[in-house]
């Protein structure tokens, strides 16, 4: 997905929890208020604003940890930042999807989050990091735009992990 200045944005999460949690009290709060008697304790009502509370943090979480964004200078995976300059060129265009075991992940974790897939980049210093998406296939098309060979074919002497 383009944004409008051209940037690519995969957001990380959704609010969709959320409105699913916020419509199951709704309902709660309307049979309470229809049905005779007083079947909701008091602390109930606090109790499901805590739920509602807990579910929204958990959606800003995840929007913010794995948000994935490519401009024109950089990708970013939430706090993570990788220059342009620093992603091998050449071996972007040869790969477009997989995981390479025991590379880290972009953006935190030790695996890849529920239903993304891992797009690998080496980097002109030879690390290889995984990219976590949804798109893999966007993502990719997004990067090769964007990164122009830097590396003179070459990647550095380091390998996975730095080592």
């Amino acid at each position: 997905m383009d944004g409008p200045q051209g940037e690519y944005t995969e957001h990380g999460g959704t609010w969709r929890p959320f409105w699913m949690v916020a419509a199951a009290v709704t309902v709660f709060v309307v049979l309470e208020l229809l049905l005779p008697g007083q079947d909701l304790p008091w602390f109930g009502w606090p109790a499901l604003v805590v739920v509602l509370a807990i579910v929204a943090m958990g959606c800003v979480s995840a929007r913010r940890v794995w948000t994935v964004r490519a401009d024109d200078a950089a990708l970013t995976v939430g706090r993570e930042r990788v220059p342009l300059a620093q992603i091998d060129a050449e071996h972007l265009r040869a790969v477009d999807s997989g995981v390479d075991a025991g590379a880290p992940v972009l953006g935190g974790g030790w695996s890849l989050p529920r239903g993304r897939t891992g797009l690998p980049l080496r980097l002109t210093d030879g690390r290889t990091v995984l990219v976590p998406t949804r798109d893999p296939a966007a993502l990719h098309e997004a990067l090769v735009t964007r990164v122009s060979d830097t590396t003179g074919g070459h990647p550095g002497p380091e390998g996975t992990l730095g080592r």
